[in-house]
């Protein structure tokens, strides 16, 4: 192996390297304490007001000294929006980072796989031209004269009919000798340009990464720095906003009913993945994560089927686009519901109008409403 060759394998095989270890079980199940279980009966989730009990009439609530007036909820619904929004942009770009850390892969794969095919097509052009050497020297022993000449020559009528054979076969080898040789090289040139382009596809997809990591952490740093400046009453007060938007739409979505007309019931595969997901509870959103300590949303999904022995696309957006599309009212434990219209967030569906997903940043892989956030649609991997 020459030096280009041996630099080439060894890049190759040092991009794929690094593996990411298969997530396994973890924590028991756990509900989450902001949002109700889910219940057996199907029937929508408690309708106690989230902000806690009201005092009973007469018992009017006396301000003190002491006590201070809160922001309104108006503006602290304005922060909720516009950390909702960072977020979600995050959300974004964590699935363009993701994106292009699978294709970086596939392609690091590929180059490995070309650089191996191209130090065996050098071993077989190296063997093709030694025995072409071993007929050259052949012919040089014989005097310098062809095997045609030779048979010509002949006064022997008996060595004049081997002869005739001896030419015919040696004509074919010699011409399949010659194909092998022009086919040989005309693979290792297809190899090398074949590795050239993934090679610059790589070099893109890195740059795609960088940019995209940069995204990331421009938003969720943007949405930190917001979140600092609140008052700690601010953040328990803007805590149970989140819940309350939360509520109202996990609410709006059972009042039309759809809860009724969901009846799946899991596939094998679906309660394997349920149950992947459900040991996951409590475990942190960290962008890019796939286990086994944390998570982002796609991260946990696709570790929960891939557990189940039914690997599907890393990212919501490629689960979107390739995954089998199911109605709402069809969708069963283990399905995955898409949210959003770019679908940038990706949920695992586990029966009772609940969801597990892993948030965002600061926040913990949880059981939350199906219907809390804008469903995009339902994708089904397996059968």
């Amino acid at each position: 192996m020459g030096s280009g060759e041996r630099g080439l394998l060894t890049a190759a095989l040092t991009v794929v390297c690094a593996v990411t270890a298969l997530a396994v079980p973890g924590t028991a199940f756990a509900a989450s304490a902001s949002v109700p279980a889910p219940t057996t009966s199907g029937s929508p989730a408690d309708s106690t007001s989230p902000t806690g009990p009201t005092d009973s009439p007469g018992s009017p609530v006396l301000p003190g000294p002491a006590q201070q007036t809160p922001p309104p909820n108006k503006d602290l619904e304005q922060v909720r929006e516009k950390l909702d929004k960072l977020y979600h942009d995050a959300a974004v770009a964590t699935d363009a980072y993701n994106a292009a850390e699978e294709k970086a892969n596939d392609q690091s794969a590929e180059i490995v796989a070309l650089a191996k095919k191209i130090v065996e097509g050098r071993r077989k052009l190296d063997r093709l031209k030694d025995q072409a050497g071993a007929a050259a020297r052949a012919q040089y022993r014989t005097g310098g004269l062809p095997p045609t000449a030779q048979f010509l020559l002949s006064n022997d009528p008996g060595q004049f009919l081997d002869g005739a054979g001896l030419i015919l076969e040696g004509q074919r080898a010699t011409k399949k000798l010659l194909d092998d040789m022009t086919r040989t090289q005309k693979e290792l040139r297809e190899y090398a340009d074949d590795a050239s382009e993934q090679w610059k596809k790589l070099e893109r997809n890195r740059k795609n990464k960088a940019a995209a990591k940069k995204k990331i952490e421009q938003e969720i740093g943007a949405a930190k720095k917001l979140e600092s400046k609140l008052e700690k009453k601010e953040k328990e007060r803007l805590a149970k906003l989140e819940e309350q938007a939360a509520l109202k739409a996990q609410t709006a979505w059972l009042d039309t009913g759809v809860l009724k007309k969901i009846d799946g019931k899991a596939s094998a595969q679906g309660k394997k993945a349920v149950q992947y997901a459900t040991a996951q509870l409590g475990k942190p959103y960290v962008w890019g994560a796939e286990g086994p300590n944390s998570f982002d949303c796609s991260g946990l999904t696709s570790q929960a089927w891939a557990a189940a022995g039914h690997p599907i696309p890393r990212t919501s957006q490629e689960q979107w686009k390739q995954l089998k599309h199911v109605s709402v009212k069809d969708m069963r434990p283990g399905d995955l519901i898409i949210y959003f219209d770019d679908a940038s967030h990706v949920a695992m569906y586990v029966g009772d109008g609940a969801i597990i997903h892993a948030p965002r940043p600061g926040r913990t892989v949880t059981i939350a409403g199906a219907g809390s956030m804008p469903i995009l649609g339902v994708v089904r991997p397996g059968g």
